[in-house]
């Protein structure tokens, strides 16, 4: 089993990428602690199904825009299982609001979610690695939308842009440590954020032909590989991004 020992914590890990990559690390042998927010009743399902085939996850409720409660995130993991190895930043939301309509409060909740609390859970994750003497890993899932600008949902791209830079920087800064920072970059993937375009034939179709694989990926594409960045199978992996977008970001008319 590739994590059999690690314990790792996903925010937002109880519905979508997050619940996917929770299931397919405890499948590798993973201590998982399952990060959320609302809807216990999905956390709950899934730890159960978990202990059921004889892996080990614990949930806790904790508001990732809150310093102190990524804090508390971290410490049960610790508390839990021992030691922390590995933070995946999962949590993320989008407005699909342009610069002209998107309203302060927009701007506000997207960055806490979005990048405050991977700054922080970085912070503290680091400090913990640090503490045990023998380095970590952050997986930041971020989003093609780091380097590739959508128009109409500008804050999410800003907000992405800031974790692209927060992977390179605070991967620089702690290399010295043996802590490792990775960017995951989906494009589109069929999970509830994208739920409104799924539920669209046209739009869906239209979306569809801009993926030179054809198709939208699934949560699990993503999971399989935050899995192996997770295993330490590439330890001279940091600062860096990879994507997982099926061709999107490379799609030409051909004009």
């Amino acid at each position: 089993m590739l994590l059999r020992g690690k314990t790792l914590v996903v925010t937002g890990g109880n519905s979508g990428i997050g619940a996917a990559i929770v299931r397919a690390a405890a499948a590798e042998g993973a201590n998982v602690v399952v990060d959320y927010v609302v809807r216990p009743e999905d956390t709950d399902e899934i730890v159960t199904a978990i202990e059921q085939l004889g892996g080990h996850a614990v949930g806790v409720q904790a508001d990732v825009t809150k310093a102190g409660e990524l804090h508390k995130m971290v410490r049960t993991a610790v508390d839990t299982y021992g030691r922390l190895d590995v933070l995946i930043n999962n949590a993320g939301i989008e407005t699909r609001t342009g610069i002209l309509d998107t309203t302060e409060e927009d701007y506000d909740r997207v960055m806490a979610i979005n990048l405050k609390s991977a700054f922080f859970g970085t912070q503290f994750a680091a400090k913990q690695f640090i503490a045990q003497g023998d380095g970590g890993i952050v997986i930041n899932i971020s989003s093609v939308h780091e380097d590739w600008p959508m128009p109409g949902n500008v804050a999410y791209c800003v907000s992405k842009g800031g974790v692209r830079m927060l992977a390179r920087t605070a991967g620089v800064e702690l290399g010295v440590h043996g802590i490792r920072v990775i960017n995951v970059c989906p494009g589109a993937v069929a999970t509830p954020i994208n739920q409104a375009t799924m539920d669209d034939p046209e739009q869906l179709e239209k979306l569809r032909s801009t993926i030179p694989l054809g198709r939208l990926a699934q949560p699990e594409d993503i999971a399989d590989v935050v899995v192996f960045l997770a295993s330490g199978g590439n330890d001279y992996m940091t600062a860096t991004s990879v994507f997982i977008d099926g061709g999107i970001m490379q799609g030409s008319v051909g004009l």
